[in-house]
């Protein structure tokens, strides 16, 4: 394609340097403060955040509801992407484009939605009180409930996105010879679809993942103050504590977070060769 690399090398240059100046610049910058205090450079900023009982309950609760989204968000995916690859064209393109849809709704409307559904006069509280098995109210927003519910409906949409593309490229014979080869459906997840769309379940693994433990608007709005999580936490320590350590130690800890869960998902899959 190219005469020799300098030109492919040049025509990156341009996006290599915006990248690095408006991104890799300042993360950099606020990671290097994570290792300063007084002045100087130490660990003490980590240490000081890893002997907080308060900031290992929150790193703990923030890896426990990643860790929940993503699995659940895997569960749900498979069956939704082998519905979607099993319909006709037409009907297939329809559901797909619901499965989108959500995609283009701004994260801040879709989670103040859940505030009408989940609130104290939201429709589940009102089933709940006419099924008769409660007399009042139950809370189920500002809770690890809620926030769960929120992550999994925002991030859900990348998981079937993921393992469709994946799913798309089986050999259409292959779940058919393994059922006349007298495998039972749960075989057919475990010894045929599973290995096969492996990459895909790598790239929304670590999509939903992530996108867990960063995103900040829904654990804003339906934690609150009640259920902190890391990103919640890092804004806290910028805009009212102005504790830059902390926040650069807490951002750090997130990236390792983030890429130690996409190197963990592809030794999984790569072990299962």
């Amino acid at each position: 394609m190219f005469q020799n690399n300098r030109e492919g090398l040049a025509l990156a240059l341009p996006a290599a340097v915006f990248t690095a100046l408006l991104f890799l610049f300042p993360v950099g910058i606020l990671l290097s403060e994570a290792f300063k205090v007084d002045g100087s450079w130490s660990l003490q900023g980590y240490i000081d955040f890893a002997s907080k009982p308060l900031n290992q309950t929150v790193f703990l609760r923030t890896l426990k509801l990643g860790a929940l989204v993503a699995v659940v968000s895997a569960i749900i995916g498979y069956a939704c992407a082998f519905c979607i690859v099993n319909l006709d064209g037409r009907h297939r393109g329809r559901v797909f484009g619901l499965v989108v849809l959500p995609l283009m709704i701004s994260p801040v409307a879709r989670t103040y939605a859940w505030i009408v559904i989940l609130g104290r006069t939201g429709i589940v509280n009102d089933t709940i009180i006419s099924l008769g098995l409660s007399e009042t109210p139950i809370r189920i927003l500002f809770t690890e409930t809620a926030v769960f519910i929120g992550l999994l409906q925002l991030f859900l949409p990348l998981m079937i996105i993921s393992l469709v593309s994946a799913m798309e490229n089986l050999p259409k014979d292959v779940i058919p010879a393994a059922r006349v080869l007298g495998a039972n459906w749960i075989q057919v997840f475990t010894k045929v679809i599973l290995p096969l769309t492996k990459d895909g379940l790598v790239i929304g693994g670590t999509l939903v993942f992530t996108g867990s433990l960063t995103a900040y608007i829904t654990p804003a709005i339906l934690g609150g103050s009640k259920v902190l999580m890391l990103e919640t936490l890092l804004y806290q320590r910028v805009n009212v504590a102005n504790d830059f350590v902390s926040a650069g130690v807490i951002a750090t800890v997130l990236i390792v977070m983030s890429f130690g869960a996409n190197i963990l998902l592809k030794r999984i899959a790569a072990a299962r060769n």
